[in-house]
């Protein structure tokens, strides 16, 4: 059976500049949208939907290597930390343990 390299990170963000959930999906969607086109991850918001200055997004990764895994990780740990806007205020990564 071939080896299985998969992680979730999620990212707990503050929209300072926010004063309405318009606002904040304007924030949050380019960010969204940038993971999901740049490096082909399954991305969504998990939590604090319905707060103004809030968002916690998760990001799905699949590699064929721990290595790779790891760059397109920290790829996406710096595009979600130089995003306008936006504070990062806590990442938390789970990686999918794999049996062999």
């Amino acid at each position: 059976m071939t080896a299985v390299h998969a992680a979730a990170v999620s990212f707990d963000l503050h929209i300072p500049q926010s004063r309405s959930l318009k606002v904040k999906r304007a924030a949050i969607r380019p960010i969204v949208d940038g993971l999901r086109h740049r490096f082909n991850v399954s991305v969504a918001e998990i939590d604090h939907q319905d707060k103004w200055q809030r968002s916690s997004i998760g990001v799905a990764v699949i590699a064929e290597s721990d290595g790779h895994l790891r760059e397109v990780l920290d790829s996406v740990g710096r595009f979600v930390d130089t995003a306008a806007d936006v504070e990062v205020l806590d990442v938390d990564t789970a990686w999918l343990e794999n049996d062999e």
